[in-house]
């Protein structure tokens, strides 16, 4: 009779991508659930997809664009504000619903063996959802406004991807610290609240002080943002060095991400 003998991943090895594929149902079928229950019992659904970022734009469009003046490249005020809004919710969502997915699931995740790192991953399904709804908004503004970004508006799945590494990152690594250490959760909001404000999701590199630039430009999610705007909204291209560090900070991040998830997982037992 023939054994199946489960070794466990050394503590700095990264998860398995075999065991991870084999378990993709188990992925897709987390990611549904989340995205059945995310609008169910609501009033309007779907259409809190499109408010979120419509209302930010809005708000933003008035005190950035009309009180402090700042310039937008030329492009309406709204509508620069929210081509920045769809990128920050990619990353924004990712890390903030993939870090609770552990401890909201601490049942199952205790009862039934699978590859832990599912649970995390599976919240993308639900962002990506999402994403897909608002940019079908933001394509229509597109028409209203007049605006052609040409050919780069085929680079937004490739921005996407590493919206979603980026934020994945953050969010598996805090997944598995909170677990233990329920602290995460107070403080994650609050992370990428200042992350936001940091990041030129609502104004324009333009209105940033010359001896503050390298603050900026060290941060990966500025080129993120530029590259989104550039293939958004036909606006300047990122340089070929920024582009090259953006996917090299994001796999590194993720790969980081990965590597705390799976050293931290051998404890999930004795806390959940």
């Amino acid at each position: 009779m023939s054994k199946t003998v489960i070794t466990p991943p050394g503590r700095w090895d990264l998860p398995s991508v075999k065991e991870l594929w084999e378990a993709r149902e188990v992925l897709v079928s987390f990611g549904r659930r989340d995205v059945l229950l995310r609008y169910r019992q609501t009033v309007i659904g779907v259409a809190w997809v499109v408010l979120q970022p419509l209302a930010a734009a809005g708000i933003f469009a008035i005190v950035f664009g009309q009180v402090a003046d700042l310039p937008s490249n030329d492009v309406p005020y709204f509508i620069f504000a929210f081509a920045g809004m769809l990128a920050w919710n990619v990353f924004s969502g990712v890390a903030s619903r993939s870090s609770s997915s552990l401890v909201a699931n601490q049942s199952l995740v205790s009862k039934v063996f699978f590859p832990r790192m599912l649970v995390p991953l599976s919240t993308i399904l639900a962002v990506l959802v999402d994403y897909v709804v608002a940019f079908g908004l933001f394509v229509v503004l597109l028409f209203v406004y007049g605006i052609n970004p040409g050919w780069p508006i085929l680079l937004v799945p490739f921005w996407t991807l590493l919206a979603v590494l980026l934020g994945a990152a953050i969010g598996v690594a805090s997944s598995a610290v909170m677990v233990k250490y329920r602290d995460v959760g107070y403080a994650l909001p609050w992370v990428i609240q200042i992350l936001m404000y940091a990041t030129p999701v609502a104004y324009s590199l333009e209105a940033v002080p010359a001896d503050l630039l390298w603050l900026f430009n060290i941060n990966p999610l500025t080129w993120l943002l530029e590259g989104f705007r550039w293939s958004l909204l036909g606006q300047s291209a990122p340089e070929a060095w920024q582009v090259g560090a953006l996917v090299v900070a994001s796999v590194l991040a993720f790969m980081g991400g990965a590597l705390i998830f799976q050293k931290l997982e051998r404890g999930f037992a004795d806390v959940i």
